[in-house]
């Protein structure tokens, strides 16, 4: 059972509209420590939404989100800046500055955010590509790497700075079967080398379930089933044996609602 000093993050109750379209309608969930924590659920559910509310980028109508003890809606501007330099973030796309060349790409953080030496910032660029494996493409531009070169590339310059806690966007989203590995090896061997805390959202299955120590599934704006990949993979539950089995019909429905057909054909 996990004390609240392990947990870094913790949403209670959270409520999250877009117009009329209700995203979350009191989710609970708690970020371990050190761990690998998985948000999964079906396009659509709220997912990156969730990264941004705990970013600070949005703001929940209703409930909390609190980060590393910080309540993220109360705090001001500078508070909240200063937070966010202990969080990396790995975007789907890889967000890469195309007019910059890799080891660039890598270094803006810590020219914009520290006044470390020019030979300090080489030598930690160079350390950070050669976790990522990519020490030898520093002087490529961003249009010459593959796919799965330039995530990696972001995922170098998203610990640029050491953060605490390291939030991942759909990763593995376009990555084909060797690039997808490494990044799934790098994800779990970053969290434990640097004592990082990951969170990932994503709807890969087989991928995510591999390195994540816990998992939270969503759907109709709730968490509908949460705990480690066996857990989850024995549950009970028909929705969580539906998404994690690719079943084509079940809680989550094929056809989207509507009026009944032969009235609809009819109508016209």
């Amino acid at each position: 059972m996990a004390t609240q000093t392990d947990i870094l993050v913790k949403v209670r109750d959270l409520h999250f509209s877009r117009g009329s379209r209700k995203i979350f309608d009191g989710v609970d969930l708690d970020i371990q420590r050190g761990k690998i924590t998985a948000i999964m659920g079906p396009s659509g559910t709220g997912k990156t939404t969730m990264l941004r509310l705990i970013g600070g980028q949005l703001k929940p109508s209703s409930g909390s989100v609190h980060v590393d003890g910080h309540h993220i809606e109360r705090l001001r501007h500078s508070q909240l800046y200063q937070l966010r330099k202990s969080m990396g973030m790995l975007f789907q796309n890889g967000a890469l500055l195309t007019d910059m060349n890799v080891f660039d790409n890598v270094a803006f953080p810590l020219r914009e955010h520290t006044e470390l030496s020019e030979a300090m910032i080489r030598d930690l660029v160079l350390m950070k590509l050669h976790a990522v494996g990519l020490r030898g493409a520093r002087d490529l531009m961003t249009t010459e790497l593959s796919g799965g070169m330039a995530r990696r590339v972001a995922l170098a310059r998203a610990i640029a700075l050491d953060p605490m806690m390291m939030m991942y966007d759909e990763p593995f989203t376009g990555q084909d079967p060797i690039s997808m590995g490494v990044l799934v090896r790098l994800i779990r061997e970053l969290n434990d080398a640097l004592g990082l805390t990951s969170i990932i959202v994503s709807h890969d299955i087989a991928e995510t379930s591999s390195i994540a120590d816990y998992i939270y599934l969503l759907s109709d704006g709730k968490v509908v089933g949460h705990g480690t990949a066996d857990e989850l993979n024995n549950s009970t539950s028909e929705w969580a044996q539906q998404f994690l089995k690719g079943h084509d019909d079940g809680p989550v429905p094929f056809h989207y609602q509507a009026s009944d057909y032969m009235t609809d054909l009819l109508s016209g």
